[in-house]
């Protein structure tokens, strides 16, 4: 099963380990790359995850809204010395962090952010 929008995929056996690179601008959504997975007899595991998107706010907390597929995860610090995200709703920042491993059928919910960084504007 191939998923549009995915640039390379490189698996390593030994390690138990898949790296998916996306191209810019994708529209791919977190369950089309599970289900992919899951069809070609895998386990998504934890992953890692780099994306741009906007905070926003969703019943009263910042949620952080992917661009262009516009998937919207929680925001949940890595640990506590990670910076909280803006409060400005609509600021673009690039987040890196993990997903959790989640159940067969089902999308995440959150991510785990090590970082949040607001873009420059152009």
């Amino acid at each position: 099963m191939s998923v549009n929008g995915v640039a390379s995929v490189d698996v390593s056996l030994d390690k138990g380990l898949a790296t998916v690179k996306l191209k810019p601008g994708n529209s791919v959504k977190l369950k089309q790359l599970q289900d992919a997975i899951t069809k070609n007899g895998f386990t998504m595991k934890q992953s890692r995850l780099t994306a741009a998107g906007t905070v926003i706010q969703a019943n009263g907390a910042a949620k952080f809204q992917i661009s262009v597929s516009n998937e919207v995860l929680s925001l949940v610090p890595e640990s506590v010395g990670v910076s909280a995200p803006s409060t400005n709703t609509g600021v673009a920042v690039i987040v890196e962090g993990t997903i959790p491993e989640i159940a067969k059928g089902k999308s995440p919910e959150a991510i785990r952010y090590r970082s949040l960084t607001e873009e420059k504007q152009k």
